[in-house]
């Protein structure tokens, strides 16, 4: 018979060494004379309740009710009940004694008085937290006496457990048995075991031992006795010593009074069904219960509902004690927004709950859904990644960045949406100095490259101060080749002014990677022509750089002629040179001006040049970003048309023509940006940067009629510069090249050009107007000519 009880209890081994967990710390308190056990599998670690029962005499009456409950929590499933794992039965010698032993492995839980000593919860919070335990406990109380016909017997705080998300548990089955009016012999379990149940938790029809009465009675009469016992012992802070006490109501809230006294009515046939106590209690309806009764059921709720709750959730979650919002709140909408039953807002949401827990545990909870929910379609998933990425990009490890991230976040550098382009170049604040060497150089400054000359003037801006930004990332090969272009090829000759000031300002914070020769015949000479710029702040901006250069050229001239030519030119001590891309980041969001700021619009050669100029003023863009990039229903939204703002982070639908040109040299393909009032000073600054290029001494001058192939000059460019072979197209557009030579010309000495992304042109106006840059080779101006004789004659 003993043999055959241990197999239902299902052990199959005879000893403790076939329980394939280990026994930890136990827990101050448990139900009846069970001894609760913290635990752990020997296989993964994981973390496990146990729970033994001993006795001396293998028909122990303890023990024979200890079989009873295993074989009941083996078999009864409800996600309110206590989750079985395994079970055993150990025989061990004590002497002249033989001591048996029975154990029930667990999911992790702990007692829930211990769990409410804990939290610490008081007043609103933690009559909400008690309206959602009572709910899960009445769910499963309900659950055993109306679909399974069960009686569980004793009901009370010791009988309930709380698991790490603070769900509230049944268990404590040792008295668990049928209930059958008609049947007799079906509450013989309740009828053989009550001794076990304390006597202040048994109604009267139980203690006075009337089974005539209790067959009698509902089957959730004995259980909705025992409910209102655990209500009682929940809000008094006291455990239950005397029947008599359930009568001082005083603890008990107001909303919840009429059902406590009906659940302890002296009528069995009277007291309330546990399942009425939930449909009718106004004491459940609370902000708690709702949000995860949502959450549960998020599955079932359709997208305006799912869009409207998770848009107000970030602030409900504030309202709600913090350590459930933690370990329940956290997990569910973590687990909705990977398995893509959660809407875009939610991320939100999980940010902020993120932000509330350790850095550990950030790592833990969050970083994984995270990392996942950058490989996800969603658009504006990705949108709502870039925004916060702020929030979590510090935390991600260069790994994960370098392997999993970057890869689906360079997806959005060739967007059709200005707005996820900017988003993504902003990411890369966060991303570039987790990246590896070889990403950057073969696919971040790619990308950079085409960047540099976007429609959007802002883009090209805060290209030119990214790259300034993670100069220190790059290494010293890729920093000599790339740099001293990308800032005064491109940015210096930009027709937008912010981006010029952006220029000189990343020109001056990477100053130390410059050589002295370089210094005075690339970057001075390109600097000093823009301290006659049309706007004051490039100005400014010119002569600070000036001064600054002169100075080291100056430190370079007294150390050579006192023979000294050790050391570093010394940059670095140059008051306020760290803070300048800084400071220009903010300039463009606090100096930007409107008339400054037109974005790129296609030009019809054809048009006459007032056209081109309202067209653009037309353009100008809003200074609102802020409140765009914030918007969380960007899925639901069409993207605005300009986005183009004071910051230099705006948004367009119009995204880059990946078709280019190889036949030209990257330098005259780029459409030209026309102002209300094109600026003549402005033409002459950029015509001034070109010619000592042109006019270099190692290159003779080509006669005015003759113009070289220019397949042999970019096959001499791509022989001399690295920097070519991951080169990035520019984008094909209308406008007809207004420079050739001088363009072709430029490719022997600039290996920045190589990448065939082209340079913005000037705002002067076009040769057919009559009003060139000076003396011009022959061949391009009548070229120019006689396109427009021949269009005025058709």
């Amino acid at each position: 018979m003993l043999k055959f009880l241990k197999g239902v209890v299902g052990g199959s081994g005879t000893g403790l060494k076939d329980l394939p967990y280990n026994i930890g710390e136990p827990y101050p308190s448990a139900w009846g004379s069970w001894t609760h056990f913290r635990g752990t599998s020997r296989d993964d670690g994981s973390p496990v309740s146990i729970f033994s029962l001993s006795g001396s005499n293998a028909q122990d009456g303890h023990l024979a009710a200890g079989r009873n409950g295993v074989k009941r929590l083996r078999t009864v499933r409800h996600p309110n009940i206590l989750s079985f794992l395994h079970s055993t039965e150990t025989e061990t010698l004590d002497g002249s004694t033989t001591k048996v032993t029975i154990y029930i492995v667990t999911e992790p839980v702990m007692p829930l008085s211990e769990k409410i000593k804990e939290l610490g919860l008081e007043g609103t919070q933690r009559d909400e937290y008690f309206a959602w335990g009572l709910n899960q406990i009445a769910k499963a109380v309900s659950f055993l006496n109306n679909d399974c016909k069960l009686v569980h017997g004793n009901v009370c705080l010791a009988s309930v457990v709380v698991t790490p998300t603070l769900d509230w548990k049944l268990h404590a089955f040792d008295v668990l048995s049928e209930f059958d009016a008609k049947n007799e012999a079906s509450s013989g379990a309740l009828l053989q075991y009550a001794w076990l149940v304390g006597a202040q938790y048994k109604p009267m029809e139980l203690s006075k031992s009337d089974w005539a009465a209790i067959r009698k009675s509902p089957p959730w009469a004995i259980d909705s006795w025992g409910l209102g016992c655990l209500i009682y012992e929940l809000f008094s802070g006291m455990k239950l010593s005397k029947t008599e006490e359930l009568r001082n109501t005083a603890s008990i809230p107001k909303s919840l009074l009429p059902d406590y006294q009906r659940l302890l009515s002296s009528t069995p046939s009277r007291r309330l069904n546990t399942s009425k106590l939930l449909e009718n209690s106004e004491y459940f309806q609370n902000k708690l219960v709702d949000t995860i009764h949502f959450m549960e059921i998020l599955n079932l709720k359709d997208s305006v509902e799912k869009d409207t709750f998770f848009r107000k959730l970030p602030n409900l979650a504030e309202q709600l004690p913090r350590q459930i919002v933690l370990k329940k709140l956290l997990p569910l909408l973590a687990s909705a927004l990977e398995f893509g039953s959660a809407a875009a807002p939610a991320l939100t949401a999980l940010l902020k709950m993120g932000s509330w827990l350790s850095t550990e545990e950030f790592s833990i909870k969050v970083l994984p859904t995270v990392v996942k929910l950058f490989a996800s379609n969603d658009r504006a998933i990705r949108v709502g990644l870039l925004q916060h990425i702020d929030q979590f990009g510090e935390a991600l490890s260069a790994q994960a960045v370098d392997e999993q991230v970057y890869p689906h976040v360079a997806t959005g550098f060739s967007d059709t949406s200005a707005f996820l382009r900017e988003l993504t170049l902003k990411s890369m604040l966060v991303l570039a100095p987790k990246l590896s060497q070889r990403t950057i150089s073969g696919s971040l400054l790619k990308y950079l490259s085409k960047l540099q000359v976007d429609e959007e003037p802002a883009i090209r801006t805060n290209t030119t101060i990214l790259l300034g930004n993670i100069a220190s990332y790059l290494n010293e090969g890729t920093r000599k080749r790339v740099l001293i272009n990308a800032f005064t090829v491109r940015a210096l000759r930009d027709t937008f002014s912010p981006a010029r000031g952006a220029g000189i300002m990343a020109l001056c914070a990477t100053g130390s990677y410059y050589d002295i020769n370089e210094i005075a015949t690339r970057i001075l000479p390109n600097v000093v022509v823009l301290t006659i710029d049309p706007d004051s702040d490039v100005r400014s901006k010119a002569f600070q750089a000036v001064d600054q250069f002169l100075q080291l050229v100056k430190q370079y001239h007294d150390k050579t002629n006192s023979g000294d030519t050790t050391g570093d030119l010394g940059i670095s001590s140059i008051t306020g040179n760290a803070s300048l891309l800084g400071w220009a980041m903010s300039s463009l969001t606090l100096k930007g001006k409107p008339s400054d700021q037109a974005s790129l619009a296609p030009v019809n050669t054809s048009a006459p040049l007032s056209s081109t100029t309202s067209n653009a003023s037309s353009d100008t863009p809003s200074t609102a970003l802020a409140h765009v990039s914030s918007k969380p229903d960007f899925a639901e939204q069409p993207v605005p048309d300009s986005p183009t703002s004071t910051d230099g982070w705006g948004e367009i639908e119009n995204g880059i023509d990946e078709e280019h040109e190889t036949d030209k040299d990257g330098w005259d393909d780029i459409e030209p940006l026309e102002e209300p009032k094109p600026s003549p000073a402005l033409s002459n600054i950029q015509a001034a940067q070109k010619r000592p290029v042109v006019l270099h001494a190692s290159q003779p001058k080509q006669p005015a009629t003759s113009l070289r192939p220019k397949s042999t000059a970019m096959a001499k460019n791509n022989d001399d510069d690295l920097w070519g072979s991951i080169a990035a197209p520019a984008p094909k557009t209308s406008s007809k090249p207004l420079n050739l030579k001088a363009s072709a010309t430029v490719d022997d000495d600039d290996p920045w050009a190589a990448i065939a992304a082209p340079a913005p042109t000037t705002r002067a106006k076009p040769l057919s107007a009559g009003k060139g840059r000076g003396a011009k080779p022959a061949a391009p101006k009548l070229g120019a000519q006689k396109i427009n004789r021949t269009s005025s004659g058709m």
